[in-house]
């Protein structure tokens, strides 16, 4: 099993009994989210922690979107409740990059890009640029941030 699953469950175990109910609600949410990639496709599989924690992040991500459209509708009551479970998701989560991290990564992604096809590559090689970027940032930025930031430098 997973590190991070492994961390999940002992955490459920441990807000269980000090009964945090939105705790235990979350980490539920997340094991069943986690299992359900598990047994998804022809054949179950135990994931990984670099794919337990692309689970979390989507959770953290639907989180976010919920509150945000609760929000617009005046539901704030339920907007804060998405709030708290996402915080709670986030914990789990690497801390993303800065702005100026950010700037870094694209700066040095276009770097390689340009020493790969021999001149400073523009809004066309985004796609090069974008790869690049990705494998440099890893799971520690979103894709939306990060491609505002390539698209800034190009």
């Amino acid at each position: 099993m997973g590190e991070l699953k492994e961390r999940l469950r002992n955490d459920l175990t441990a807000a269980m009994k000090s009964q945090d109910k939105l705790r235990t609600a979350t980490l539920r949410m997340l094991l069943a989210a986690i299992t359900t990639e598990e047994v998804a496709g022809k054949q179950s599989r135990e994931l990984s922690d670099a794919e337990v924690l692309k689970v979390l992040a989507r959770e953290s991500k639907k989180r976010g979107e919920s509150a945000q459209i609760y929000t617009q509708n005046g539901r704030g009551e339920l907007a804060a409740n998405e709030h708290a479970e996402a915080q709670v998701i986030d914990e789990y989560l690497p801390t993303p990059l800065t702005e100026a991290e950010l700037a870094d990564v694209a700066d040095t992604a276009i770097a390689q890009v340009a020493e790969e096809i021999g001149e400073r590559p523009g809004i066309k090689q985004m796609g090069l640029v974008m790869k690049a970027a990705t494998a440099i940032a890893g799971d520690k930025a979103d894709g939306a941030r990060l491609s505002a930031a390539v698209k800034a430098r190009l």
